[in-house]
């Protein structure tokens, strides 16, 4: 063995019982991670070079792919979320948030949940045609529908693509209930129709905040609004007469758990009328992909975050069980459970989300197809 080859090498990995582990430390301006891990359904994967890696050489560029699902609405069974149906105009996020458990996701098309997760986008650019033929359908049951369960519909390209507007326009066409959750300013954009839907009782829009402090936002959710911001589109959406809560998410201990009365307190002032939270998550790779952002931005606090994530986790640095995965268990996850409930107490919040309700549901007049066709223009 040389002596090249004897030290490690900077952004090679290694394959251990408990996944990936990476050597040295690597940025990429303005994306949460710099590593694209293999994707564990595939058998083959590259190992970037480390004499020429033009990924890392340059800053990569985003790309958008069709999306070529025949639905809109996707449904899940989980106990721990507060929905049943959700539609996700977009797959992945270029917001780049490095803590988001649905990187993963990112798997099942083929790629990486590391860089690719975030610089890949697969666009499901007929959603609101799709989402207006389910809901037209004799099958559909009136629910409320989370947009979106997955990655945030807000994100970037939505400006210029607008498939969530979109997607709004045909709920507030049939009053069908929806629930928003989301960390971009963007959303303010669409108070029109997120109006019309509140004065059916047929919205709610949930603020994602994880962090007001900037340069930890510059560096751990790269592409999504800043704190501030986020507090701004609290205050509009609020003094618009929409339901708007906040929701702390995720909590990070021994990093972010801290901030939880401050993120309560701005929120409350900002309009904010009801709250929730969820701890960090850690699923598959993602734990892998965490631990070297620690390593690349916060060496000093590696340890301490990973010990008390491993604390509310049974020992490891995820658990999958429904009840205990949004919340963890033992005496940190009571802590901050009890610190959140103060909070929303002296802050004078609720803590639970609004009902929303499916009584003004109604099924367009289909005679007048001008008026049909003229959603997707």
């Amino acid at each position: 063995m040389s002596k090249r080859d004897s030290k490690p090498v900077e952004g090679r990995y290694e394959f251990h019982d408990e996944g990936i582990k990476f050597h040295e430390t690597r940025k990429i301006k303005g994306r949460g991670t710099a590593y694209n891990p293999p994707n564990r359904f595939e058998e083959i994967s590259i190992e970037p070079d480390p004499d020429f890696d033009p990924v890392h050489d340059s800053r990569p560029k985003t790309r958008f792919l069709k999306d070529t699902s025949h639905t809109a609405i996707a449904y899940n069974s989980s106990p721990d979320v507060p929905f049943d149906a959700s539609i996700n105009p977009y797959r992945g996020c270029e917001h780049g948030c490095v803590y988001c458990y649905a990187r993963p996701t990112h798997e099942y098309l083929g790629f990486s949940a590391g860089l690719d997760f975030e610089t890949k986008i697969v666009v499901k650019e007929d959603a609101p045609e799709l989402l207006s033929a389910e809901l037209s359908s004799t099958k559909w049951k009136p629910q409320v529908l989370a947009l979106s369960g997955v990655t945030d519909p807000y994100q970037p390209i939505e400006k210029k693509l607008g498939l969530t507007r979109r997607c709004l326009e045909v709920l507030a066409m049939f009053r069908n209930p929806v629930m928003v959750v989301t960390k971009n300013h963007l959303v303010t954009r669409d108070i029109d129709l997120l109006q019309e839907l509140a004065d059916a009782n047929a919205a709610a829009v949930y603020i994602s905040i994880t962090t007001l402090d900037v340069e930890l936002c510059n560096v751990m959710e790269p592409r999504t609004s800043r704190p501030e911001r986020r507090l701004r589109a609290v205050d509009a959406l609020s003094k618009a007469g929409i339901k708007t809560g906040v929701l702390v998410a995720p909590i990070i201990p021994g990093l972010t758990d801290s901030e939880i009365p401050s993120i309560i307190e701005k929120s409350a002032m900002a309009g904010a009328q009801f709250a929730g939270y969820v701890t960090l998550r850690l699923p598959l790779g993602v734990k892998h992909l965490f631990e070297r952002w620690l390593e690349a931005h916060f060496p000093n606090k590696k340890g301490k975050v990973l010990n008390r994530v491993r604390e509310l986790r049974g020992g490891r640095l995820n658990d999958p069980r429904f009840g205990s995965r949004m919340k963890g268990e033992g005496v940190f996850a009571e802590q901050i459970q009890s610190l959140f409930e103060l909070s929303c107490r002296k802050a004078g919040i609720a803590r639970v989300l609004p009902s929303l309700s499916t009584d003004s549901f109604t099924m367009p007049d289909r005679s007048d197809d001008k008026s049909q066709l003229s959603l997707f223009d």
